[in-house]
């Protein structure tokens, strides 16, 4: 693939270490999950981001997803060079699952290389509303966002992003591009489904049926905080047959390393490691602003927080002033690498949304480990008022 590649001070100015573009004119394969959110992707593509595409030279090719884990195969298996990107419309698990295939193909190194677009047709969003955010746009929700990222596209320019490796006590390695939960915020996900026909609304109905009934999960939780990971790395490292190896990981079924922080063991409401900004087109979950390179968000809710304040603070996160509350049971921390132990069966896991078991899992962040279409701004926080969205007028 013929690609753009700027590495310069001005770049560096600009809050990107490094430039990457898709060619112009280019090929892309579009994954399209029609059963995705409202079930209206295939007609928002049509009438929203073909003529687009169109208009900015970028041709494509059209496949539909028809059940779980169909991307993931298609990726293992496409032949990659006939593509100059891949271009995911639907929620954020379809991105997970293309990323996964393309962990798992034997020339991994090189096909997570491949710039991806992620384009809202979910419920939730996340990604795409983060890489909103990081372009320096206002939030905005549905039809907006998708114009806003498709816009994107057609600048085609990219930009690295974190990518978060996780193992799990039964042995399964996966990969994360949003978040893992545990506890509330994914018992809500996994019990709104049947509301998956409400869009984004289908979040705050079961944020106020989870309400009603609040309950709380026993386990333990350690953290690697970015500077410990800096200065020091584990002496037998969780190593892998493929992908990159989890230098700050120990098995299991040993003990963190002694510079890594352990909360006491004790009841959590909600347990949550997010990459990226958002957690959904209306959940400005990370208001302090995109993650460095190799870092991640970690929030953890204590029991104890009164069910009027854990709606105050999920009310107050569409706008990210959540943290402005000062709630003790609130914690926030960057970290660079975790281990959840769960003690009882109560709770389940999602990753990127997805079910996972509810078992003992750790992960670390690896920097800057794929290409995903952004426009680059400052990552840590933006300088001035949110812009008007991208011109039509392809860069």
């Amino acid at each position: 693939m013929k690609e753009a590649v700027e590495q310069s001070h001005g770049a560096r100015e600009a809050g990107c270490p490094r430039r990457r573009w898709i060619p112009r004119p280019c090929r892309v394969l579009v994954l399209l999950n029609p059963r995705g959110g409202k079930g209206k992707a295939l007609q928002l593509f049509r009438s929203r981001v073909q003529p687009l595409l169109v208009e900015a030279d970028v041709s494509f090719t059209l496949m539909l997803t028809e059940r779980r884990n169909h991307a993931r195969e298609l990726v293992r298996q496409e032949e990659l060079g006939h593509w100059d990107g891949l271009v995911i419309m639907s929620g954020d698990g379809l991105v997970h699952e293309v990323v996964n295939g393309l962990m798992e193909r034997p020339d991994w190194q090189t096909a997570i290389q491949k710039p991806l677009c992620s384009l809202p047709g979910g419920s939730a969003n996340a990604l795409a509303a983060s890489v909103n955010y990081y372009s320096g746009y206002e939030q905005v929700t549905n039809e907006e966002l998708l114009t806003n990222c498709t816009l994107l596209l057609c600048r085609r320019l990219l930009t690295p992003m974190n990518l978060l490796s996780l193992h799990t006590a039964s042995g399964l390695r996966l990969f994360s591009v949003l978040s893992l939960a545990w506890g509330f915020i994914a018992d809500v996900d996994l019990e709104s489904e049947k509301y998956r026909a409400l869009g984004e609304v289908r979040f705050t109905l079961g944020t106020f049926l989870r309400l009603a009934s609040l309950r709380t999960y026993h386990g333990r939780l350690a953290y690697l905080p970015p500077g410990a990971a800096a200065a020091k790395m584990s002496a037998a490292p969780v190593l892998d047959q493929s992908g990159p190896v989890n230098t700050h990981l120990v098995p299991l079924d040993r003990p963190v390393p002694a510079h890594w922080t352990v909360v006491p063991e004790q009841d959590f409401v909600l347990v949550l490691v997010l990459l990226h900004t958002h957690l959904g087109s209306d959940m400005f979950a990370a208001p302090m602003g995109r993650c460095a390179a190799g870092t991640m968000h970690l929030f953890y809710v204590l029991a104890g927080v009164s069910r009027a304040t854990l709606l105050r603070l999920f009310l107050a996160m569409e706008k990210g002033k959540h943290m402005e509350f000062d709630c003790p049971h609130l914690v926030h921390v960057p970290v660079a690498a975790f281990r959840l132990e769960p003690r009882d069966r109560a709770g389940v896991f999602t990753v990127d949304g997805e079910l996972m078991a509810s078992e003992a899992v750790q992960g670390q962040v690896h920097p800057d480990y794929y290409w995903m279409v952004s426009g680059c701004v400052e990552p840590a926080s933006r300088q001035g008022p949110p812009q008007t969205p991208p011109s039509r007028e392809p860069l």
